[in-house]
């Protein structure tokens, strides 16, 4: 379905922002936005585990984000979370509590995601060129590094260390000194020497901030004439003005300059330190700006959705080549798993049950590619940590749960931790791997699925079932397979009908 209106929500790790458009020939105009500095990444204590204060503010803020997106199909929404909920070790326990006080799901997406996201904002927000940009984002939590040539990004990192984390670590009683900034700078400079080969190697011609922490130091460094020849963004020279200004202060609360927002003040040491790293490292002399770019980057993502132009699928696509996935199999597997799960929903199953077991099929194999035995363990493992552009971290899981379940015992599965399993999507990619055994084109008889108490019921023709003893055992042993989980599994037999 294509909405008229759409919104995306950033729960970034120092502020929550939101931002509805409107969608005018493939465009998005901003209608309205909204921002709430919750820093929720000072609320991880040591144990990596969020306190209650950050999270009763975090969930003050989403009510008032509910307000503002109720009337707004779910279709029409996208949320992200980043670093601070990545790491956090109690984000589960806390994610229930947040979709209900927004009123929309919520998505954790990977470090790379993020960065993916972000470049695709900014190339939308900046004019079109043809050479290649480097955008950098520093969050609260991390930092994202991307090259890209128009909207295409080509090279994405995600490092861990962000305005509020290294703010944290370095100035916990918000004092600045040389000595302080200094061990900041060094910090971030080892993080960023880890990547800065294959970014230089790659190159750029034009380096843009799309931060919060970006736009701040801009607009210290433009409004206080800090920059050489009144250029505008961030300078080397300005930067290393600002970083002087700061020492001679004492705090960041103590500048007297305009341009410091009140809210962005408790976080700038650490961003100040973070960008004067990039600057040195990567050698860059100058930076432009672009406004909200993860956020644009959600919208615009969302509406490649709309258009049936899904980053998602193009991974699988990616996936199933990288990992030498057999077409034929899978497609046959594919085709017998949706017919599955349209006779357990009576026709009309949801778009999203429909996708999820679409992709499972398709990526059910590509565990084969480390070692036949124990695959789908191998291939739940891939899909749970690898980089899958387009995916959140639940989608991953979800896959990861499927592709583990779709064959062997179940208690692995139940056992593991995932959330809300779906059960009837496994038995469909189960029942559709079996029936599939022989790996070739020849016809399957006609069978029926239904839902049967907790369980599910097949009906098949005892005369195939007889024509089939190798496949006919591994359907029967899986009614123990079920049992072992508390779940009914009914094979029925049936005779064929003589005629009369």
């Amino acid at each position: 379905m294509i909405y008229e209106t759409v919104a995306a929500v950033d729960l970034g790790s120092n502020s929550f922002r939101l931002q509805v458009g409107r969608v005018v020939d493939n465009q998005i105009y901003t209608l309205d936005s909204m921002k709430e500095s919750v820093r929720l990444a000072s609320g991880l204590n040591a144990e990596k585990r969020l306190d209650i204060p950050a999270q009763a503010r975090a969930l003050d803020a989403l009510r008032r984000f509910g307000e503002r997106l109720g009337g707004l199909d779910a279709g029409a929404v996208r949320v992200v979370a980043t670093n601070t909920l990545r790491v956090a070790k109690n984000a589960a326990e806390f994610l229930p509590q947040a979709e209900e006080a927004l009123g929309f799901p919520i998505e954790i997406i990977a470090g790379r995601e993020e960065a993916r996201l972000i470049y695709i904002g900014a190339s939308h927000s900046l004019p079109t060129v043809t050479h290649k940009r480097l955008v950098i984002d520093i969050g609260g939590g991390s930092t994202e590094f991307i090259i890209g040539k128009r909207h295409d990004p080509q090279l994405m990192e995600s490092l861990y260390m962000g305005c509020v984390s290294y703010t944290l670590r370095f100035f916990p009683d918000r004092r600045i000194d040389k000595t302080r900034l200094r061990e900041a700078q060094v910090a971030a400079t080892k993080e960023i020497e880890l990547i800065a080969h294959d970014y230089q190697r790659l190159g750029w011609k034009e380096a843009v901030g799309s931060s919060g922490t970006a736009r701040a130091i801009a607009d210290v460094l433009e409004l206080n004439g800090l920059n050489p020849d009144g250029q505008s963004g961030i300078t080397r020279i300005g930067l290393e003005k600002f970083c002087a200004l700061l020492i001679k202060a004492g705090s960041a609360e103590a500048l007297d300059l305009p341009g410091v927002k009140g809210d962005r003040l408790p976080v700038l040491p650490g961003g100040v330190a973070i960008m004067s790293a990039i600057f040195d490292v990567l050698g860059i002399e100058r930076m432009t700006y672009a406004e909200g770019a993860l956020r644009l980057g959600v919208l615009y993502d969302l509406l490649g959705r709309f258009h049936h132009l899904d980053m998602r699928d193009s991974t699988v696509v990616q996936f199933r080549r990288r990992y030498q996935v057999e077409a034929d199999q899978v497609e046959r597997v594919e085709a017998t798993a949706l017919s599955a799960l349209a006779q357990l929903t009576d026709g009309v199953p949801s778009e999203a049950d429909v996708q999820l077991l679409s992709w499972a099929t398709r990526l059910h194999e590509i565990g084969i590619s480390v070692a036949h035995n124990a695959y789908h363990k191998h291939g739940a493992y891939i899909l749970t940590y690898a980089d899958m552009p387009g995916f959140s971290k639940k989608d991953q899981l979800q896959l990861a749960v499927l592709v583990l379940g779709h064959r062997g015992k179940l208690e692995k599965v139940r056992n593991s931790a995932a959330v809300d399993i779906a059960w009837p999507l496994i038995f469909c990619l189960r029942l559709a791997v079996l029936l599939h055994r022989t790996r070739d084109d020849r016809a399957l008889p006609l069978w029926r699925v239904s839902v049967l108490g907790n369980g599910f019921k097949l009906e098949l023709p005892a005369e195939w079932l007889d024509a089939n003893p190798w496949t006919a055992a591994a359907i029967r042993e899986e009614s123990s397979v079920w049992r072992q989980i508390g779940r009914e599994y009914l094979v029925n037999a049936k005779p064929q009908k003589k005629p009369a």
